[in-house]
């Protein structure tokens, strides 16, 4: 199935849960990791295939041994000290609609509560990674977005 262009950047939905995350961590909750930022991205992505039939981003999404990954934000983020956002960037995140926002908002408080780790293994036992790596075996691939929106609408919507 092919999806229509998407409205945003994976950097824009990254530096969304970058500055989401940052305002957690002024109340005390852990900080944002690249694993923990990958895998809030695939559930991002999985949930707005499901619920609104739409990409947010065209990158795709790549299964590792750590689990699903963009790898160019991976490449972008992968110092500890580049997973800030400035107030410039967190002003440009208005670009992304209402309806989105919401949606974000809705993964990060359901996925945003398990640990980077916690997340990573919830990953390795869903079938979008487990097909993508022939069950571990073969990393590197590509996770087709039809299997992620199946997955995502057969386990998250009902």
């Amino acid at each position: 199935m092919t999806y229509e262009k998407a409205d945003y950047s994976v950097y824009d939905i990254a530096k969304w849960f970058i500055w989401r995350n940052k305002t957690e961590e002024e109340n005390g909750s852990e900080k944002m990791t690249i694993l923990k930022l990958l895998k809030l991205l695939y559930y991002a992505e999985g949930c707005s295939l499901a619920l609104n039939n739409k990409s947010l981003f065209d990158d795709n999404i790549v299964a590792w041994e750590q689990g699903p990954v963009v790898p160019k934000v991976y490449k972008t983020y992968s110092n500890p000290n580049d997973l800030d956002i400035t107030d410039e960037e967190a002003a440009e995140l208005n670009k992304i609609s209402p309806a989105d926002q919401e949606l974000l908002e809705e993964v990060f408080e359901i996925f945003g509560q398990y640990s980077a780790w916690g997340l990573r293994n919830k990953t390795h036992k869903e079938t979008p990674w487990i097909e993508a790596t022939d069950n571990g075996h073969h990393l590197n691939r590509t996770i087709s977005r039809d299997t992620i929106k199946k997955f995502f609408t057969e386990n998250y919507l009902n």
